[in-house]
């Protein structure tokens, strides 16, 4: 029985949801275990894109597949994105789908005040998606929020939503100059989904603990990246959830020596979406190139990804911070055809070498990174699926970040779609022979 935990390494859109699609087809429940809708996990499955922003990426291999009590759910996105599914002819129901009865709801105070928030920061907004999920978290550590389990009582429900919005809609008016929600119409939207999504409310910690009775083995999808963690990342450039491996634990209900296997998926370079510090971005016609060749925009808002060289440094933090087991790396094909190419091994602070992300945004900015420039190569590898037929210098490549980081690679992305993949050890199969890590240098 394996217990699989898929966290970004970078600042999120490391191409997660690829990875939980590849895997998910040895798993018996996909768990998604934090976040809301902003977050999408695109996956191409026979030339077919699909994008799924609250549903663990699972869903498409027919598995059980499970919103845990770390998300904040839209259940007007929720129930569009069942209804999607069911069109394409995907199974949707309650027995593939479960909901934590104590997930939070993101409610429409929560995305209007997201977004007014960030029209009166102008030049200073953090760039949210305008979701809601920063203030529906706020509300959860508040102790205000309101929880699928409080919606399913519609006396509960009305008192507290009537109460809620005496206060949100006084903030709205009064400090933000926009308009106020009317408590009835939230009132009657929401029991209407309360109506549909009923079924598939449940104690997922007892799911979760009955699966691994049942020796299934689990696999945790994440979101964002660790670099967006609240706690650990860029703050306040960040998610408003952990996202790190550690809250496949807390966002669940699961005990933490359940967890058997930790994979991190890295890009092959470095993308970041908003604001916020990216000592390796690049603004020259190379990080057009990635830019373009990679289809950088963001899956939920479109936005233009920043590209940048590939950064060991913040790579070597996700990997203690989560204690990653293995790594994915995905998008190598997209530095076909470069001559050369640069990792980030440290960062040049005033002229001192710093090898671990500093705390302070200030210092951050200032960092300048150190490169170490690798051979490219001119071949395309998107059909190549086996690691012995890559090119030299890609292997070259790969080798070095397993050196850079102490971690072995165990799967190779080389395009889009779902069989563009290398799988050189897969979690769920123990007697798969895996190549040994190179030797951790610096």
């Amino acid at each position: 029985m394996a217990s699989v935990v898929v966290i970004g390494t970078q600042w999120g859109d490391e191409g997660k949801g690829k990875i939980v699609d590849l895997l998910a087809e040895h798993a018996d429940v996909v768990i998604r275990f934090q976040g809301g809708n902003n977050a999408g996990h695109t996956m191409v499955i026979r030339g077919e894109k699909f994008i799924n922003h609250l549903v663990p990426s699972g869903i498409l291999q027919n598995k059980i597949c499970v919103l845990g009590n770390g998300m904040v759910v839209d259940p007007a996105v929720l129930l569009k994105e069942i209804d999607f599914l069911a069109s394409k002819g995907i199974a949707t129901g309650p027995d593939r789908i479960r909901i934590s009865e104590i997930a939070q709801l993101i409610m429409p105070y929560h995305q209007r005040i997201d977004l007014a928030r960030e029209e009166k920061k102008g030049a200073q907004q953090i760039g949210t998606t305008g979701r809601g999920i920063g203030p529906a978290y706020e509300d959860k550590v508040a102790r205000r929020g309101i929880r699928f389990v409080e919606l399913l009582e519609p006396e509960t429900f009305e008192r507290m939503v009537r109460m809620i919005l005496e206060e949100k809609n006084f903030y709205l008016q009064n400090y933000f100059n926009a308009q106020p929600l009317d408590a009835e119409s939230v009132i009657r939207q929401y029991r209407e989904f309360a109506e549909r999504l009923a079924p598939y409310v449940t104690n997922v910690s007892l799911v979760v603990d009955t699966a691994v009775k049942r020796r299934q083995r689990l696999l945790f999808e994440g979101s964002q990246g660790t670099h967006l963690d609240i706690d650990h990342g860029t703050y306040p450039y960040v998610t408003s959830s952990n996202t790190l491996a550690a809250n496949a634990c807390c966002g669940t209900g699961l005990g933490p020596k359940k967890i058997t296997d930790i994979i991190g998926i890295v890009k092959a370079y470095t993308t970041r979406v908003g604001k916020g510090p990216f000592p390796t971005e690049l603004t020259d016609a190379i990080g057009t190139h990635l830019q373009e060749k990679g289809a950088e925009f963001g899956s939920t808002t479109g936005r233009r990804r920043r590209c940048g060289w590939l950064d060991a440094v913040i790579l070597r933090n996700a990997v203690r911070l989560n204690g990653v087991t293995g790594l994915a790396i995905t998008k190598l094909d997209v530095l076909d055809g470069l001559e050369s190419l640069k990792i980030c091994t440290g960062y040049d602070y005033r002229g001192q070498i710093l090898d671990v992300v500093p705390a302070s945004l200030k210092v951050m900015e200032e960092c300048r990174p150190v490169y170490e420039t690798l051979p490219g190569w001119a071949e395309n590898i998107s059909g190549i699926n086996r690691f012995s037929r890559l090119p030299k210098s890609v292997k070259s490549y790969l080798r070095r970040i397993e050196e850079l980081t102490g971690v072995p690679i165990d799967i190779v992305s080389v395009g889009p779609d779902r069989d563009q993949t290398i799988v050189i050890k897969n979690p769920y199969v123990r007697k798969t022979a895996a190549r040994k890590p190179a030797a951790r240098k610096k």
